[in-house]
């Protein structure tokens, strides 16, 4: 089972490279299954119904979400009815949507899971708890979990902690690629951060000038997306039969 993971999309810059370099990595990889971060898809935050669109048409298949998952309140109209969008589990009960979806390809079923970290994060439910009985659902061949966190421990903690237990632990959020890929010793591939797709000479995508004058003068900052410049792409491929997991920087 190969699969391509790309890393947070942010803004149109990260769909414009998205929609460039996907075929590409396509004929390259030839992968069963991809599936990307949308969380800042959408004008840097969130996700609505026509970005959401694009992305399938380009040839995702699955969009993870993370923090900024409500930042468009359009999602709420329909979230709930698509299986290809996948938020974080550990939102209390009765929240919109669902924190995993299944989905068959050449016989095989894959579980694919979200979780927020919640480390620096919002104060949702306890990430290793629900990931315990979310394993439990029966039937799938292959699993693979997108950890949306901000401390690298929290991460590396989770991937040691579900190492035998599922396939693939990938981090995203902080939109910076980490050269720690690797195959624990128990079979379970792990990335601390799968990085991000969008502007390249901005900071983590916003504009390097908002977040300078942010951080000098400690005042408040309207950050905007970078949209003049180079793009990256970030992602990860993953042989799910053969344990093995490569990075992959695209930059145009």
């Amino acid at each position: 089972m190969k699969i391509i993971f790309i890393g947070d999309i942010v803004g149109k810059p990260g769909r414009k490279i998205l929609k460039n370099k996907l075929p590409s990595l396509i004929e390259k990889y030839s992968p069963d299954l991809i599936i990307a971060n949308g969380e800042n898809a959408a004008g840097g935050k969130g996700l609505n119904q026509r970005v959401a669109d694009e992305l399938f048409e380009s040839g995702i298949d699955i969009l993870t979400m993370g923090n900024h998952v409500w930042d468009k309140k359009e999602i709420f109209n329909f979230i709930q009815g698509d299986k290809r969008i996948v938020r974080p589990a550990n939102y209390p009960k009765g929240t919109p949507g669902s924190g995993f979806t299944k989905v068959e390809v050449n016989g095989k079923i894959i579980l694919i899971l979200n979780l927020s970290g919640i480390v620096y994060m919002p104060p949702l439910d306890c990430p290793f708890k629900v990931i315990d009985e979310m394993l439990n659902v029966d039937d799938y061949d292959y699993s693979l979990l997108d950890f949306h966190g901000e401390a690298t421990s929290e991460k590396i903690a989770m991937g040691w902690y579900l190492n035998g237990k599922i396939d693939a632990v990938v981090g995203t959020h902080t939109h910076v690629q980490t050269s720690d890929y690797r195959r624990l010793d128990k079979g379970t591939l792990y990335i601390t951060d799968v990085g991000m797709t969008g502007p390249y000479n901005g900071v983590l995508g916003v504009k390097k000038e908002d977040v300078i004058k942010k951080f000098v003068t400690k005042m408040p900052t309207r950050f905007n997306i970078e949209t003049d410049g180079p793009k990256q792409l970030n992602a990860v491929y993953l042989d799910l039969n053969s344990e093995k997991i490569y990075p992959i920087k695209e930059i145009e």
